[in-house]
């Protein structure tokens, strides 16, 4: 999967699922935060937190600048995913 794939991945759009994003404006900075982007195609979030600085956005696991420019955000919960050898890996979705 390459960058772009990962970080746009695709959620399951219902209305109950969207009344839960906030408008970006109002996301807090130095907080663990979900973004996303809704646009015509649908709704588009990262599969990584981010944190909100007076700079812009960084990943919350690396520190690493993210050039997004994201419609809503969300606190982040953390998510874990099934491995091949039954364990789970927290932080994916």
């Amino acid at each position: 999967m390459s960058l772009r794939e990962t970080i746009k991945a695709r959620l399951a759009a219902s209305s109950d699922h969207r009344e839960m994003w906030k408008p970006i404006p109002s996301a807090p900075f130095g907080r663990e935060l979900e973004l996303a982007v809704f646009d015509e195609d649908g709704e588009t979030a990262l599969v990584f937190p981010c944190i909100k600085e007076p700079q812009g956005w960084k990943s919350a696991e690396t520190g690493v600048r993210v050039d997004i420019r994201p419609t809503h955000w969300r606190y982040w919960e953390s998510k874990t995913v099934p491995t091949d050898d039954g364990t789970s890996v927290a932080g994916a979705s």
